[in-house]
């Protein structure tokens, strides 16, 4: 009986636990429409609130989902706001999701905290993330040229450069001019670890608003943050590009013919027709280039429940350099979680691992080589090289990539954990360790070869390695980052207050190891300093840095009826590079929402008018931690007592009060929407004051300075403009909607006050200097001779002034003689222009049609000036010249009035040699098609999208080099020398095929 009873309990168990499982799981069927136009939308995440169980609308917008009758279904779309809709017992829903005033909702990211971008009262750029992953680049930052006002963005062809930003001017010149990068909460001056893929979105500080950062924020703050998971079923991505890439405008150098015919005047006794030259043309460029192979491949998993979310990803990137040898590969694994230990506490870790490998290639020598070697010697003809150095005391750029191997291994660790407890709804505690660290590896291997028959085709000049050279160097760092903050975050009425109060504690240390040895065997087995030479040139250098910051941050945000807006920061920081170690900085600002007024409600322009303005004090400790301690070099050699001995001797002077630089910046803003929103801009006037700025003063050679100088705080700097954003969207019906973009962006720089220092002289082309930064002038200006004309013949010679650089000659360039004593020198140089340009921007446009969509980017700059170092910079009589050159100069044949007959070593810097730097290029264009969402649902594919891609298709410039955009980031030369074009690697153009996948 107890047998009976036990199964029918049993048998009742599982009737009411099937019922159970019934009532609780039943179909509910619905359609999503846009509220406002009622057409069906595609796509649209549908989820059972606190579960992983969710699903997409299809074409008709139509979804079906087994829910239990009590549920709550939770639906997001991009571009809309997220609704949460009770089932109660309903088998059909009616869902109408709402379209975001996006200028009004967005939230941007403004340091240790987020704001609806309607309250900031401060200068903030936002980008998608999903616009930068769209151009097959490796930074973020490269995607970003031309789509933010205020914002410069100089990128490289060359594979893992950084690229350079200006943020509104160049704020510096020996403290560095880049900006600080935040990634997660992780501080750090390099994002080449980043995978484009992971962005969620990339914000830009401006203004004083950086000021939150203290003596990291002078030159603007770029904040990213990657992506985490989201409650739902599991999302699979995948993403995927392949593709080439070519030299764009390749510089064309004078052939064979132009050549010789130009050495009939430049060195009349060469004869081209020696053994050491060939009857062809060779092209330099040609020989050391290629079409370059790259490929990009991310897969990403995201997804969560109840009390955790997750975000996965993995990317792999492959860029071969255009520069034969030279190549880059990353590979990078992110890891975003998120965990709800209780209602009051979550964990949440975000953590990269990046490995990179790198061949690297000494582009100084190599390119300039390139340019200056002659097209009658051959590259290579049976194995052997062309003997340049033979012809015209060049090296063969060749064999400089062929006897050279470079290579860098990198591993780096980024990312942080962190705790948030909330007590109660208002107050948040938030503990993040942020830590940075770095691993580097790098081996350099000079193979030995000699300059006779057996490496050339024939044999001489002074190309040669006698002995093969190993150097290895290994490195480390390791920063980290404890922030410790606490927000009350509280509505009262018709009050909003938020309050932010923390401390910040960082250190920063790093060390290296290297040394070379002679001799070392060529097999790469066998690269170890052991197997070298240790009695003969054998080198070992050790060191590192270390230094410490200690910060406590602080910042109101109050809001009155949504309306009136006001906010205040500051940061005290003490940082261990400076003898005075403490320094303040803050930030207020207010912002008046007009269009809340009751004065406004009847208006029919403006769904949005914002009026803001903020000023602040921000610093820049971008320095060496040692500048201003005195130390001593040692080992140096001495006699005493007939005896030779090693001593050490204090030889820098330097300053002990250093301190940072301050910038103060003034921003008055207006932030407007009109037409339902369609149209949507910002206008900014800012004015930003550097202080305090490092420059060089002058010592008496009887002190004993190496360089007769010390570096001080004795100069200022200012940058003045305008900003100008604009945005159109519109939808035209269900098939067609089309969006176009604009920026433009005026800055005046000047060097204000050098107060005692010298002016910073910079750009040696043979051995003369081009650019000079002072008083009254842009930071890295032309300082330069002023060509007027060419002598056309004996008679103009006559009563010309002294040339004291080269003889005056029918032929030869005039120039102004500026203070009139008959005398060309270095006295009647002339400021000439500068590379900042005056203005810069871009535009953009996309428009999506059914399952296409085309979208391009464009950007330039215009009113800056470019010098022309290559055609300037001579090392011998026969050097080839620019194919362009050899066409329009003087001859007696055909007479020019702008171009010489020749050019020497003696030819100085001159406005002959400068040319405008404006330039319009189109930066990406792509089209894609994404498959109907039919014809994927078999496969349970919920998008795939094909695209077509093209970086840099085209250029339109007035610059007679190859680009007009200048790349170098020389940390003690790249700001004065900005715009000498001497040694750049190609700038290079992208066609690929895409692909993105999701399930």
């Amino acid at each position: 009986m107890k047998r009976n009873l036990t199964i029918s309990v049993l048998v009742l168990f599982c009737f009411f636990f099937v019922n159970t499982s019934f009532a609780q799981n039943a179909p509910v069927k619905g359609k999503v429409t846009d509220a406002n136009t009622s057409e069906p939308l595609i796509g649209v995440s549908v989820a059972i609130k606190g579960t992983t169980t969710g699903t997409q609308t299809d074409v008709n917008g139509a979804f079906t989902l087994q829910a239990p009758p009590d549920a709550t279904l939770v639906f997001t779309y991009i571009g809309y706001t997220t609704l949460s809709l009770p089932v109660n017992n309903q088998n059909t829903l009616t869902v109408k999701l709402q379209p975001e005033a996006k200028e009004l909702q967005q939230v941007v990211v403004i340091g240790y905290g987020t704001q609806k971008k309607r309250d900031v009262t401060g200068a903030v750029a936002s980008v998608n993330g999903d616009l930068l992953a769209k151009q097959p680049v490796q930074t973020p930052t490269q995607a970003l040229q031309g789509k933010v006002s205020g914002v410069q963005v100089l990128s490289s062809g060359q594979p893992n450069s950084a690229p350079i930003l200006r943020i509104r001017g160049t704020g510096s010149v020996l403290a560095g001019a880049n900006p600080l990068y935040v990634v997660d909460g992780v501080l750090t001056d390099d994002i080449r670890n980043i995978n484009n893929n992971d962005i969620l979105s990339l914000d830009v500080l401006k203004d004083a608003s950086a000021a939150i950062y203290g003596v990291r924020g002078a030159n603007g703050v770029v904040i990213i943050t990657t992506k985490k998971g989201k409650s739902g079923p599991p999302t699979v991505s995948y993403d995927a590009t392949i593709g080439f890439r070519e030299i764009a405008n390749p510089l064309q150098l004078a052939n064979r013919a132009q050549y010789t015919d130009y050495l009939k005047d430049a060195n009349p006794g060469a004869d081209v027709n020696a053994p050491v030259t060939s009857p062809g043309t060779t092209d330099w460029l040609k020989a050391v280039s290629r079409n370059a192979f790259t490929t990009n491949h991310n897969v990403s998993v995201a997804g969560g429940g109840e009390n955790n979310t997750y975000f996965i990803s993995a990317n792999y990137l492959d860029d071969q350099g255009v520069i034969k040898t030279n190549g880059f590969q990353r590979f990078t694994i992110r890891a975003n979680n998120e965990i709800n230990i209780s209602k009051k506490l979550k964990f949440s870790e975000q953590i990269s691992l990046t490995r990179g490998a790198e061949q690297t290639v000494n582009l100084n020598s190599i390119y300039g080589n390139i340019y200056r070697a002659a097209p009658i010697i051959p590259s290579m003809i049976d194995g052997k090289y062309g003997n340049t150095s033979a012809w015209g005391n060049v090296g063969n750029p060749l064999l400089q990539l062929d006897k050279a191997n470079n290579f860098t291994l990198n591993n780096r660790v980024q990312g942080n954990v962190a705790l948030d407890y909330k007590p109660i709804s208002s107050l948040t505690f938030h503990s993040a360790f942020n830590a940075d660290i770095r691993f580097n590896n790098q081996k350099n291997y000079q193979y030995q070869f000699h300059s006779d028959n057996s490496t050339f085709t024939v044999g001489g000049g002074n190309q040669r390695q006698d002995n093969s050279v190993l150097f290895v160097q290994n490195d480390d760092s390791y920063q980290y980052t404890w922030d410790n903050t606490v927000t009350f975050d509280k509505t009262f009425g018709k009050h909003h207050l938020t309050v932010l109060g923390g401390i910040v504690t960082e250190k920063n240390k790093s060390n290296y190891l290297n040394g070379s040895r002679q001799d070392v065997p060529a097999n790469q087995d066998q690269w170890y300093l052991s197997l070298g030479n240790p009695d003969v040139n054998a080198k070992d250098d050790n060191g590192g840095g270390l230094f410490t910051r200690q910060s406590f941050v602080g910042r109101v945000n109050y809001g009155f009826e949504g309306k009136y807006l006001l906010s205040g920061s500051f940061r005290r920081d003490g940082s261990s590079k400076f003898n005075q170690h403490w320094g303040n900085f803050y930030t207020f600002g207010g912002g008046w929402v007009i269009s809340e007024e009751s004065f406004m409600k009847d208006n029919h322009l403006f769904d949005q008018l914002k009026l803001r303005a903020s000023y602040g004090k921000l610093g820049n400790d971008n320095i060496d931690q040692a500048l201003y301690i005195v130390t001593a070099t040692s080992n140096l050699p001495y006699y005493f007592n007939n005896t030779l001995n090693l001593g050490s001797v204090i030889q820098d002077i330097k300053d002990l009060n250093l301190k940072w630089e301050t910038t103060a910046q003034f921003d008055i803003g207006l932030d407007f929407a009109i037409l339902n929103n369609r149209l949507s801009g910002e206008v900014d006037y800012y004015n930003k004051k550097v202080s305090n700025a490092l420059t060089k003063i002058p010592l008496p050679g009887i002190l004993g300075d190496p360089d007769n100088t010390y570096i001080t705080n004795a100069a200022s700097y200012s940058n003045k403009g305008f900003e100008l954003g604009l945005k159109w969207n519109d939808k035209i019906n269900s098939k067609l909607s089309y969006s176009v973009g604009a920026n433009i962006s005026y800055n005046k720089n000047n060097v204000i006050g050098l107060n005692g220092g010298q002016a910073l002289f910079g750009g040696g082309i043979n051995s003369k200097q081009v650019t000079r930064t002072d008083n009254g002038q842009p930071i890295g200006s032309y300082y330069v001779l002023q060509a007027t004309g060419v002598f056309q013949n004996a008679a103009e010679l006559t009563g010309a002034p002294t040339n004291t650089f080269e003889p005056n000659k029918v032929g030869g360039l005039k120039y102004a003689d500026i203070n009139h004593d008959g005398v060309i020198d270095a006295n009647d140089r002339v400021y000439a222009g500068s590379y900042q340009p005056k203005y810069y921007g871009g535009f953009n446009f996309a428009i999506n049609y059914t399952h296409f969509d085309l979208s391009a980017d464009f950007t330039g700059n215009w009113g800056n000036k470019i010098y022309n170092g290559k055609k300037n910079s001579r090392g011998s009589e026969n050097d080839n010249i620019e194919a362009s050159y050899a066409n329009s100069r003087f001859t007696t044949a055909k007479p020019s009035g702008t171009d010489p007959n020749v050019i020497t070593s003696s030819t100085p810097p001159s406005t002959y040699f400068i040319e405008s730097g404006a330039y319009l290029r189109l930066n990406n264009l792509t089209l894609g098609y994404t498959l109907p969402s039919a014809m994927l649902k078999r496969a349970n594919i919920s998008r795939l999208r094909i695209f077509l891609t093209s970086q840099n298709l085209f250029t339109l410039k007035r610059y007679s080099g190859s680009s007009p955009e200048l790349f170098n980031n020389d940390v003690n030369t790249g700001i004065t020398e900005a715009g000498i074009d001497n040694t750049n690697y190609p700038v290079t153009r992208t066609f690929a095929l895409g692909l993105n996948l999701q399930f």
